[in-house]
């Protein structure tokens, strides 16, 4: 009690002014320009795109001097980092599955780095341990990033990542002994395993995808081309894998191999960077020498396999449907004038990173209804059977359950709704709770209400509004805005120890569904796509503008965030509007719209955010490109930029010349600093240890520079 006190307090502390003068470290300038259709620019730090370069080494080491120097005065910050600590110890779980008899599941016992997979008998028995990554590195930098069980439980490939790199490794384990066999595939990259099946239930090996051994020295500049399918048998070298499916002549072509249910097929679907739409190719299994067919040849749409019945797949597709349907496949009769519609397009989008499931022999079905959850279930002619109650306002996910079970399981989480796994009985509809959490706060002290908000063009936007009961509405409240807005990234209700703190703190929490996200399907996606990306950027910055005329806050006191593509969002705004902002979180952002598809995976965002190798695509990222379009001589919001000195998915080139020319042009009295985590990556697989430190910074800063 006396923690969640000396918290509340803190907010008497955001009346803090700056009076500390900052001096930068001096970063070289270099006389680099290139030229885009015409037009020259400027590239002065072009050397930082080297992380490991002597300079760039020196220069990451000055900006976290710098940084963390400013952050060791903060005192609030040890106090927020023991109490994250102490809310972040309680037991979380993920929805239980089966294969072959047995159930696996993954639990954390509260500050462990990664969660545990586990295994039982039954839902009943005594759980026993199968894989503990937090026994792998000392430091908790060693992630379980893929895992696959063989259909008779016997076997388990699963895939390691270290240092949050997008790099994996994959092994095989002995589910009964928890022995490791001899088998380790290098090289893998955005794949899955694949479990083959024959009428005996033996697995002899499973299918994955890789790229051929990168330029161990240019790994972060490497660009990720030529994906391709292998087979791996057990008990065999890598070097001995089988090749199943590559393109010489598409080098941007990605390949996800799924096995059906029958053992019969498999199916592979064909990716092209991040856009939703792909192509779907299949092999017959039970014919020896049968070639690859392509069953859908057009990126037109999306599709998504679910089952089968023999010869007739199901997918979960947004062909001329952008809130997304389900139809059926008859590979004997693969014209489109034969497929068959099933579950037709609703007011409702069909949640497509949840993904429709087969589970006792019915298509359970999640939708987003103005970005909250429903599940609903239909048989297998497409006829409604029921709609699954759900516990209030938030998300359903982690749905899982085979094709024969009786149950579905999920987990439920909200703004104030730590994730609780739910179990359905799928023959009578009943639903019960598996596993509750228990954290030490009281809900009923929170609300959360969907306003919807008119962007500068009149688009109607919605977003979820989190705050301690009885707030006033004077103006005074600092506030988090929160956002994405890009590649169909549905932005829901989710559970977040940071954001209660910050709400303990007194803070309120906002989070806008913006365009180019999911949340209304594929239209709303392309809202926000490319030639009108600037879209995305109008709707955050009418959400901060609402928040002010709605005096839930004022500028001094606004603080956005946002990772990755939202990191982008988060630079563009504050280079944008830069008196709108209090302070600004950009992290691990995409700030050079100019260079970023020259990098590992960049050029798959081209899809989303064009290039600039096109002249008009050029012409609208070098208009919001956040890099190129800081400008001498303006005052700049307090800006904490965060990174990792190796991720390798957005390099940290970006941030480093966001940060180094932000510095150089900031007028202003508020800092502009650049935390550098070092051995870690993009986000995924983080350690436990490094998120509450990293939160603790971020609100510790904040704290400090809100006025």
């Amino acid at each position: 009690m006396k923690a969640i006190i000396l918290l509340t307090s803190l907010a008497l502390l955001f009346t803090s002014a700056m009076a500390q003068i900052f001096i930068y470290p001096k970063a070289k300038k270099v006389d680099h320009v290139d030229e885009y259709h015409g037009t020259k620019v400027a590239d002065p730090y072009r050397w930082l795109e080297n992380p490991d370069a002597e300079d760039s080494r020196a220069w990451i080491e000055a900006q976290n001097k710098l940084t963390f120097g400013f952050l060791d005065q903060i005192p609030e910050r040890q106090q927020i980092k023991e109490r994250l600590t102490k809310l972040w110890d309680y037991e979380k779980y993920s929805s239980p599955f089966k294969e072959g008899g047995r159930y696996f599941f993954y639990k954390n016992d509260g500050l462990q780095n990664q969660s545990v997979l586990y295994t039982a008998n039954s839902l009943e028995g005594a759980p026993r341990v199968l894989l503990d990554p937090n026994t792998l590195s000392k430091d908790g930098t060693v992630a379980l990033s893929g895992l696959a069980i063989s259909h008779d439980g016997k076997l388990m490939a699963y895939a390691l990542a270290a240092a949050g790199s997008d790099w994996q490794e994959w092994k095989v384990r002995d589910v009964q002994t928890g022995k490791d066999l001899d088998d380790h595939l290098k090289w893998s990259k955005f794949s899955g395993a694949a479990w083959t099946k024959n009428e005996k239930g033996d697995h002899k090996g499973f299918y994955y995808s890789r790229y051929d051994e990168p330029n161990e020295k240019t790994k972060l500049e490497d660009a990720n081309y030529f994906h391709k399918l292998y087979y791996h048998r057990i008990g065999t070298k890598q070097s001995d894998d089988v090749l199943v499916y590559e393109r010489k002549d598409q080098k941007e072509w990605g390949f996800d191999g799924k096995v059906t249910d029958d053992g019969r097929y498999l199916i592979i679907s064909v990716w092209r960077g991040t856009d939703p739409k792909n192509l779907v190719f299949y092999q017959d299994l039970k014919t020896k020498g049968a070639k690859v067919v392509e069953l859908i040849k057009d990126f037109d749409a999306a599709f998504s396999f679910i089952g089968n019945d023999g010869p007739v797949f199901y997918f979960r597709t947004d062909l001329s449907a952008p809130r997304g349907r389900i139809m059926a496949i008859d590979a004997r009769k693969p014209e489109r004038e034969h497929w068959k519609e099933l579950v037709p397009q609703s007011a409702e989008t069909i949640d497509s990173e949840s993904g429709v499931n087969l589970i006792n022999d019915q298509f359970i079905v999640p939708y987003l209804k103005d970005a909250r959850s429903q599940i609903k279930v239909f048989d297998l002619n497409g006829k409604l059977v029921r709609e699954i109650g759900l516990p209030g306002l938030g998300t359903a996910t982690n749905l899982s359950g085979k094709r024969k079970d009786k149950e579905l399981f999920y987990v439920f989480t909200g703004f104030t709704a730590p994730g609780t796994v739910y179990g359905v009985d799928l023959t009578t509809g009943k639903s019960f709770v598996f596993r509750a959490p228990k954290v030490d706060f009281n809900p009923n002290d929170y609300e959360t209400k969907q306003v919807f908000y008119a962007s500068q063009d009149g688009t109607k936007v919605p977003m979820f509004i989190t705050h301690k009961k009885g707030l006033k509405l004077d103006g005074t409240n600092p506030t988090y805005l929160y956002g994405y807005g890009g590649f169909n990234v549905s932005l829901t209700p989710a559970f977040s120890i940071g954001n209660l703190v910050w709400m303990e703190m007194g803070g309120v929490y906002a989070q806008p569904n913006l365009r180019g996200g999911g949340e209304y399907g594929e239209d709303w996606h392309q809202a926000g796509m490319k030639l009108k990306k600037q879209n995305v950027f109008d709707d955050f910055i009418a959400a901060a503008q609402w928040l002010i005329a709605n005096q839930y806050t004022s500028s001094p006191k606004l603080a956005i965030g946002g990772g990755s593509n939202g990191g982008l969002l988060v630079g563009a705004c504050i280079t944008q509007r830069p008196d709108l902002f209090g302070a600004a979180l950009p992290a691990v952002g995409v700030m050079d719209m100019l260079r970023f598809q020259k990098f590992t995976i960049g050029w798959a965002w081209t899809s989303d955010y064009g290039s600039s190798d096109n002249a008009e695509e050029f012409k609208a990222l070098y208009a919001y490109s956040p890099l190129h379009n800081i400008k001498s001589g303006t005052k700049y919001p307090a800006t904490m930029v965060t990174t990792a000195d190796h991720d390798d998915r957005v390099v940290p080139a970006h941030s480093f010349k966001f940060a180094a020319t932000m510095q150089e042009a900031q007028a202003g009295a508020s800092p502009i600093l650049i935390r550098i985590e070092t051995k870690a990556g993009h986000g995924a697989g983080k350690p436990t240890a490094k998120i509450i430190e990293e939160i603790a910074d971020k609100w510790g800063f904040l704290v400090k520079v809100l006025k």
